[in-house]
């Protein structure tokens, strides 16, 4: 299933908008309950205005919201990114730290932001557990669990080390747009064959067609990148 979801997905890549460590850190942390297109809205203007850790965690909060309001939660958010920036340059001389256990421990960070920044930062595999990849996991019958943390060790068993962030990168492509919460299409599924779950979605090959969404959808045109 996975060979077959990346030969439909081969350009599936991190969609937040980054160029260091830190800027897709700060990135990920603010995806909370928002779209990563919101995200690399705002993102230019604060990364612009506030390049470095040193940088976010003397911002001026008042300013920071403005920056953040697109993303909803902005307080929080600013708030969040502040913590962050002064937690860097506190214990990590303000770069981003290269291990997991460095990465858990930062405000606001937990293992699926710290996947995301290792796989796609420095390299380091990582299986990103976010609500597409939970999801798929158990609809295609690859675990039971709903446990993130369970869910990231229960996939990983199942495929190679290597390539743990491009699984993530696919499943989460596969989400977005061809297996949908509400409604999957199911009829327009490359992995169809071997779900247990085909047919909670729609099965008709048309009506399957017209869910599909970005690049997949009808007259959308393939494209990667």
């Amino acid at each position: 299933m996975y060979r077959t979801l990346h030969e439909q997905y081969p350009y599936a890549h991190c969609e937040l908008d980054f160029d260091n460590p830190l800027q897709l850190l700060v990135a990920t942390v603010l995806s909370a309950q928002t779209t990563d297109v919101t995200v690399n809205r705002v993102t230019p203007a604060l990364f612009s205005r506030w390049p470095g850790a040193a940088d976010l965690a003397s911002a001026d909060r008042t300013e920071m919201e403005e920056v953040l309001r697109p993303t909803g939660f902005y307080r929080a958010k600013t708030n969040s990114v502040l913590k962050l920036g002064a937690a860097l340059v506190e214990n990590h001389d303000g770069q981003v730290p290269p291990r997991l256990a460095d990465l858990v421990k930062l405000p606001g960070v937990g293992r699926k932001t710290a996947n995301v920044v290792l796989g796609n930062a420095f390299g380091i595999p990582g299986i990103t557990v976010d609500t597409h990849f939970g999801r798929l996991s158990r609809r295609m019958g690859w675990t039971d669990e709903e446990d993130p943390v369970k869910v990231e060790h229960a996939v990983g068993r199942l495929i190679p080390r290597t390539e743990w962030t491009m699984l993530s990168h696919v499943v989460i492509f596969h989400g977005r747009r061809t297996c949908h919460a509400r409604r999957p299409a199911c009829g327009a599924c490359p992995v169809a064959r071997w779900c247990p779950s085909y047919g909670v979605g729609e099965t008709d090959p048309e009506e399957a067609a017209a869910l599909l969404r970005f690049e997949l959808a009808p007259g959308a045109g393939a494209k990667g990148g």
